[in-house]
């Protein structure tokens, strides 16, 4: 079964600056540079024939090329934060993008997404992580502002069961037209 997900790459020099955000943060496991990318649609362990049909649902996405810029750090999980990430401003032309994504998955047989969409690039996961150390890490860099970043494309990526931070294999891309 393979796990698959679909994403917007991030450039090479904006991941690079991403990476240099990285600090002595007890608990942080730092995602590798090459393997940050902003998630559309995570589809998750899935069969080939799904696999097929969620690919072949993909090639109805229709959009333009788009731009999205970083707007700061956020983390997920509360009093247990759990993930740290670069925060994507609010754009709509990224939000339907992901709603065809989502339409996509559906049409494909896939449960719905039952979290809403948070757009934004995964920096670390973090394990048994006190909340202070990441309110430091947040307060430092909640002036980040990085864009605007191009996209062109989308891509399906495959990962390797179990291994949840890559590395990930394009197995598909999808043009975004150009408008």
């Amino acid at each position: 079964m393979p796990r698959l997900f679909t994403a917007l790459e991030v450039p090479a020099d904006i991941r690079l600056r991403l990476s240099l955000l990285r600090g002595p943060l007890p608990g942080a496991h730092w995602i590798d540079p090459d393997n940050m990318h902003l998630t559309l649609r995570f589809a998750g362990d899935i069969t080939e024939h799904e696999a097929n049909d969620f690919a072949q649902a993909l090639d109805g996405v229709s959009a333009a090329a788009l731009a999205f810029d970083i707007t700061g750090v956020g983390s997920f999980g509360g009093k247990h934060p759990t993930i740290l990430y670069a925060d994507i401003a609010p754009n709509e032309a990224l939000d339907a993008l992901q709603r065809q994504h989502e339409r996509a998955a559906r049409i494909a047989g896939l449960a719905a997404e039952p979290r809403p969409f948070k757009a934004h690039v995964r920096l670390a996961r973090l394990r048994q992580t006190r909340v202070t150390p990441v309110a430091r890490f947040l307060e430092t860099y909640g002036d980040l502002r990085l864009g605007p970043i191009s996209v062109e494309r989308f891509v399906l990526f495959s990962a390797r069961a179990g291994t949840g931070g890559g590395p990930y294999a394009i197995e598909e891309t999808y043009d975004l037209a150009s408008r």
